[in-house]
This record gives C-alpha cells, sequence and structure tokens, in this order.
C-alpha cells in the first residue's frame, strides 16, 4: 500500500465539483457534488442519535432498505436540515430528484448530505440552481477533489483528505476520501460526514462489512465534545473500474482492501480530531496490555474524552491525575498498582509519570515542553493481557467556548 495524495477524485471514474451556491454563507464555497458515471456498490454508516437529520433518513434508505447502487453523492453546508420534519425529507427528495435529472440518474441513486445549523429549512432555490451549476463543473482533477472538501466544512479550520494506491489480482486499485467535523463530535458510528471513493470491484454486502469492521477503531475512536450529532454519515462508493475479480467474500483480496479502508478512515478520523473547534493539539490516548479489546477501548476513550484532561493539556500542564481520574471513573475494573502511565512525542524522550500506584519523579520544565507539540500521546500499560486500543481526541480551549456561544450567528 502506497500513501499518495489525493482525495475522492482518486480512483479512476471519479469525478467532483463545488461551488459557491449561497445556501447560508454568502461569500465561500457551500455544496459539493461526487459522481460516478458507473454504478457503485455502497455501503454506509450513521449516527447513533435518536434524533436523525433528513438527509441521514434518506441515505439509510437507499443503503439499508433499497440496497440501491450509487451514482452520485450531493452536499451542502450551513444548514443541517436535522428537526425539520417532513419537509426536510422533502426537500431530500427534492434535491435527489434535480440532481437526477440534471445527471440522467435515477433519484434513488443520490446520497445526500447536509451539515450546519439544526432546525432550519434548506434554502431550496440555492440548493437546486446549485446541483446544476455542480453537474456542470465536475472534474476528475486532483483540484475538483480538494474543492469538494473544503465545501463541506463548517467550523473547520482545513479541509482532511486522504488517499492511498494498491494492489489486488494484479491490478493497480486507488481509495480516497474526504471528511469534515470540526465541533459536536463524538461519533458512535462514523463522523459528521465523510465521503470514500474507490475504483474496486466489490460487492455491496463485504464493502458494508469492512466498512462496519474499520469505522470501530478509526471514526468509532475519536471525540472533541462528547456530543454525538444528528448527521453522522459515512459513505464508501466503489465502482469497479479497477477490473479485479470482484471480492465477493473474506480472503487475501478483502484483507488488503480492509488494510488500505482502515488506513484512510483512520487517517480522516485523526484530523477531525486534531482539528476540534478551537484545539491547539491532537491527543492520542493509547492503552496497551489491557485484559481486552473492550476494556482498551473504553479506557482510551474516557481519557480523550474528560473535560479535565483535556483543559490541563491547554495548559500544558503534566496533571497526571487527571488520566488517572478519568481511568477510574471509565468503569472498567483494574488494579491501579499495575497501571504505568507515560507522556510522549514526537522528538521527545518518553516521561513516565505514575507507577506502582504512586507518582514518580519527573522534570517539570521537560513534560511541559514535551505537551506543548501538536501531537501529545498519553500511553497506560495496563500489564493485565495483551490488547489495546487507540482513541483521538483535542485539547479544551476557551475558544471552543467562543465559537459554541454564538454559532447560530
Amino acid at each position: 500500500m502506497k500513501v499518495i495524495d489525493g482525495g475522492v477524485t482518486s480512483a479512476k471514474g471519479f469525478k467532483a465539483a463545488a461551488i459557491a451556491a449561497g445556501v447560508k454563507y454568502p461569500d465561500r464555497e457551500d455544496m459539493a457534488m461526487v459522481y460516478s458515471e458507473k454504478p457503485c456498490a455502497a455501503a454506509g454508516t450513521f449516527t447513533g442519535n435518536i434524533i436523525k437529520a433528513a438527509p441521514v433518513l434518506w441515505d439509510m434508505r437507499i443503503i439499508r432498505e433499497k440496497k440501491e447502487k450509487v451514482h452520485a453523492v450531493i452536499v451542502n453546508t450551513g444548514i443541517a436540515n436535522a428537526g425539520t420534519g417532513s419537509e426536510g425529507l422533502r426537500n431530500c427528495e427534492e434535491t435527489a430528484k434535480k440532481t437526477g435529472e440534471v445527471l440522467g440518474i435515477d433519484k434513488d441513486q443520490v446520497i445526500v448530505g447536509s451539515t450546519g445549523v439544526i432546525g432550519q429549512q434548506l434554502n431550496m432555490p440555492a440548493i437546486l440552481s446549485g446541483v446544476e451549476k455542480l453537474a456542470e463543473a465536475l472534474s476528475d482533477s486532483r483540484e475538483a477533489a480538494h474543492s469538494a472538501s473544503r465545501a463541506i466544512m463548517t467550523t473547520d479550520t482545513h479541509p482532511k483528505e486522504a488517499a492511498v494506491e494498491f494492489e489486488i489480482s494484479g491490478r493497480t486499485v486507488r481509495l480516497g476520501g474526504m471528511a469534515k467535523g470540526s465541533g459536536m463530535i463524538h461519533p458512535n458510528m462514523g463522523t459528521m460526514l465523510g465521503y470514500i471513493t474507490t475504483d474496486l470491484c466489490i460487492s455491496g454486502d463485504m464493502l458494508q462489512k469492512a466498512l462496519s469492521d474499520v469505522v470501530c477503531d478509526t471514526f468509532n475512536m475519536i471525540s472533541v465534545d462528547g456530543d454525538t450529532s444528528t448527521n453522522d454519515t459515512l459513505i464508501v462508493m466503489a465502482n469497479g473500474e479497477a477490473g479485479n475479480d470482484e471480492i465477493s467474500s473474506e480472503g487475501a483480496d478483502y484483507d488488503i482492501f480492509r488494510e488500505a479502508l482502515f488506513h484512510v478512515t483512520r487517517e480522516l478520523a485523526r484530523m477531525l480530531a486534531g482539528d476540534g473547534e478551537g484545539a491547539t493539539k491532537l491527543v492520542t490516548c493509547k492503552v496497551i496490555n489491557a485484559a481486552d479489546k473492550n476494556k482498551a477501548k473504553i479506557l482510551a476513550k474516557s481519557v480523550i474524552t474528560s473535560s479535565l484532561t483535556k483543559a490541563m493539556l491547554y495548559g500544558n500542564d503534566a496533571n497526571w491525575g487527571r488520566i488517572l481520574c478519568a481511568m477510574g471513573y471509565s468503569g472498567v475494573q483494574f488494579d491501579p498498582e499495575s497501571l504505568d502511565i507515560y507522556f510522549d512525542a514526537e522528538g521527545c524522550e518518553t516521561i513516565q509519570v505514575y507507577h506502582d500506584g504512586a507518582g514518580v519523579p519527573y522534570s517539570e520544565e521537560e513534560a511541559t515542553a514535551l505537551i506543548s507539540h501538536e501531537e501529545v500521546i498519553i500511553t497506560a500499560d495496563m500489564h493485565e493481557g495483551t490488547a489495546e486500543a487507540t482513541a483521538w481526541g483535542c485539547d479544551l480551549t476557551h475558544e471552543y467556548v467562543n465559537i459554541n456561544a454564538d454559532y447560530r450567528s
């Protein structure tokens, strides 16, 4: 597998476009489209929130109930189309119908996505006009993919893309994706919005199996603020243009694809966590040598979701007691006397702060310098078994409150 510079147009046969449609913002790109002329097997994961946005309900129907081949994704930012009742669903259908008309496909082959403020109805004249303009602007260029990744942002400070290239049965396969998310991130399925494309030939069932599998250790292991969005959607589309024999069961080819999908989803997830609203750093928590994986995952997520841990990391304070406390209330049973806790960062020597049930001497100056890095790694060694898990989050800053105190305005 080779990491390449790319996004949703990296795979053969996919095009993308972005425009400033004026859905909410008067002066920025706010609509994006991804399109494959060849029909795609599609898989998806969606929010665990009981309150599901209209586009989530639309996409779940296509992916889970109708199991349709998919040709296109149409996304807007600024307005989430959540909490909008039957009118919101009608607007999804109208958007998909318009997309189908301009692209010559069925409305049930169109995935719809929205992100932004909850409770407002979509600006449908802008949406429908935007669909036409997007269809005219479709391109398979690298810049088109990058523009699309910008157009789906809300409070994100930068676009998020990842792509890889790999070989299956002598064929070169590419897989690339984009995602957005900065606040209201505590997924219980996937991410805020994420779209991944590949030219692999794979059945819909195996595509869904791979996606559901990798999400558990990637997007479901990140958190910014503990709030699970109403709009969480992660879609993978595979159009088969690579020309490999269809993957219809587990085996060596499936394993290669799963590894590639894991890499892309993990990289996108890390980008989301590190770009949390107001964040100054990515926080990685690794729990190693745990009794089982579920315990390791609970412990790791308890650390990265702790408000006190996040605040002390913002202050560059190596107050390991916050971490110890978060692990202690996680609900997982473990022996504190067997626990070791370490801080690490790129280019720094690892600093151990806890051993045998108590703190160990360390240089506060060196620890402060380490925690000032853009990525801080917390490692908790449980000394119980061989299981491990990693979770990603960010620090909690004054700017997070500023952003969300007046989000609607």
